[in-house]
């Protein structure tokens, strides 16, 4: 999927659309850096397409936190999780 605009003002000009989609939940969950935040908002305010399904990623997103709101994971749950990340941030640094 691609804008096709062509135009020049698009700071992520020449960037495919689903390359956009596939940063939205880093978008949403303010994980980005502030140039990055910068052009994918830019992108959202003139293409469509992008902004309708961020529209639905972001629907979504509040669904599930309304949903899951009063609920809480398990400690044992919650420790085995960090202990994952913990294991996945040591391999991808080695």
């Amino acid at each position: 999927m691609s804008c096709g605009r062509g135009t020049g003002e698009d700071p992520l000009e020449g960037t495919d659309c689903s390359e956009v989609l596939f940063r939205v939940f880093e978008y949403l969950d303010g994980e980005m850096t502030a140039d990055d935040t910068a052009k994918i908002k830019a992108h959202l305010q003139e293409c469509g397409p992008c902004l309708h399904e961020y529209d639905l990623d972001q629907a979504l997103k509040a669904l599930v936190k309304r949903s899951c709101a009063g609920e809480t994971a398990p400690v044992a749950l919650r420790t085995q999780i960090m202990a994952r990340i913990t294991t996945i941030r040591y391999e991808i640094s080695e």
